[in-house]
């Protein structure tokens, strides 16, 4: 099944939001990852779109989306999500799904507009560690000095090059599903290369922290039923204690929790079928 590419002004940008499914079908967002694109969501969406409009948009600075000039701050992406739910669903709740940067981003929205969505899953997410005030100096001075150098687009000579770098940060994907990865993070330059989808701006570390005690307080919020579903083999979950885990997940009170055993942090690439199975299975319960 083929996705169908639509453009929207969102708070100024030109966004890029890819669409699965039939136009009569209630709709569901899917929020994809930092340096990833909604092209990846393909596999899963096409699961999906038996009976949903799927909608994956690309965050700013990333896929098909318009780059920003000032740089990147966290609270825009929440914001981003609004206009993004005012212009498809602006009176019907939504089901949200999130993959790690975009779980973040969809469970802040869904603390701070309860109302707005109807069911949450949140990907192998939520794992960002609290970081101490003590830092802020630190950060600052890096930031700073980071803004003297910009980080430059990176480029390849074709999509095999490319596809070839993926499987080496995702050894388990077959030379087959690494080359669609490549064909979604990147696109022709015109000059005889391959360019990455996303802005080298995003590389910037920026001067602010994560303070875990702020987002404890917005998702306590949140009234959506919430699936959170791991992946078993992901690394990612070592970046905070299991109580603190746990002590995150308590903040959502009407929740599930699932592990897709053979999966990494990339679900989607790794066990896209079975994702978007597990998806449907929440969405239908």
């Amino acid at each position: 099944m083929k996705s169908r590419s639509d453009f929207v002004s969102v708070r100024g940008l030109r966004y890029h939001v890819r669409i699965t499914g039939k136009p009569e079908a209630p709709k569901l967002l899917l929020l994809h990852g930092w340096l990833d694109t909604s092209g990846t969501w393909q596999p899963v969406a096409e699961v999906l779109a038996a009976q949903w409009q799927v909608l994956c948009p690309d965050w700013r600075g990333f896929g098909h989306s318009e780059w920003p000039q000032d740089g990147y701050w966290f609270p825009d992406y929440v914001g981003d999500l609004e206009a993004l739910a005012d212009h498809y669903s602006p009176t019907v709740p939504m089901p949200v799904v999130g993959h790690s940067m975009g779980s973040q981003i969809a469970s802040l929205y869904a603390g701070a507009r309860p109302a707005r969505v109807s069911k949450l899953a949140i990907l192998d997410g939520l794992f960002l560690p609290d970081m101490e005030a003590t830092l802020a100096p630190k950060r600052m001075v890096g930031w700073l000095d980071e803004l003297k150098s910009l980080p430059q687009e990176k480029t390849y000579p074709s999509f095999e090059d490319l596809a070839r770098r993926v499987r080496k940060q995702h050894p388990q994907l077959s030379d087959e599903r690494a080359l669609f990865v490549a064909r979604a993070w990147a696109a022709e330059d015109g000059h005889g290369r391959i360019k990455l989808l996303a802005d080298p701006k995003h590389r910037l570390r920026g001067p602010l922290l994560y303070r875990a005690a702020e987002s404890f307080a917005i998702w306590k919020n949140i009234t959506a039923p919430t699936l959170f579903l791991d992946g078993g083999k992901s690394e990612f979950a070592k970046a905070i204690p299991v109580d603190e885990k746990q002590r995150r997940r308590a903040c959502f009170r009407d929740r599930r929790e699932e592990v897709i055993a053979d999966a990494g942090h990339m679900l989607h690439f790794d066990a896209p079928e079975e994702t978007g199975r597990r998806i449907a299975a929440f969405l239908n319960a």
